[in-house]
């Protein structure tokens, strides 16, 4: 009786072993196609956005403090990295990287990828504009959807801290 088992057992394995084999594949999605992603446009010569821009700010309801450093590149290249710090958690963070570009008095970002994944780029949410209302040497004050954002200005290569 154990041999009729160890047999029949056998024998549902190569089945079910066949059977996974033969089980389509999940297709690997296909790479954004690099010319359909925009291309960044450079920033005018001494643009004052150019730089590192820090904003540490408390949501009302929310432990701990949100950090965003914009970081905003003469070659018209953005990185936009926004961590939350709480008391006794790790932190946790997004990590936005694509294009920026003025228009007028209003800053545009516009996010490629996001967390290293590539974006659909139809969808306005990767799309956020900003109304420049102060930038100096030091400071940076914009307003939003969501209202004014206070930033400083930051050294060259500063990087979020986790």
């Amino acid at each position: 009786m154990d041999r009729i088992r160890i047999h029949a057992l056998a024998a549902c394995a190569a089945f079910l072993g066949t059977l996974a084999a033969c089980a389509p594949i999940k297709p690997v999605p296909a790479p954004m196609d690099v010319a359909a992603a925009p291309s960044c446009t450079a920033a005018a010569a001494g643009d004052s956005l150019v730089g590192n821009w820090l904003s540490v700010s408390s949501q009302k309801g929310v432990a701990g403090a949100l950090r965003t450093l914009y970081t905003l590149n003469p070659d018209g290249t953005m990185n936009y990295v926004e961590q939350i710090k709480r008391p006794r958690t790790p932190s946790q963070g997004l990590y936005e990287a694509g294009c920026w570009s003025r228009d007028g008095q209003s800053l545009v970002l516009r996010t490629l990828e996001s967390n290293g994944s590539p974006v659909n780029l139809d969808d306005p949410i990767y799309t956020n504009r900003y109304r420049v209302d102060r930038v100096s040497a030091t400071e940076l004050r914009l307003s939003g959807p969501n209202g004014t954002v206070k930033a400083r200005r930051m050294s060259p290569g500063y990087r979020l801290p986790f």
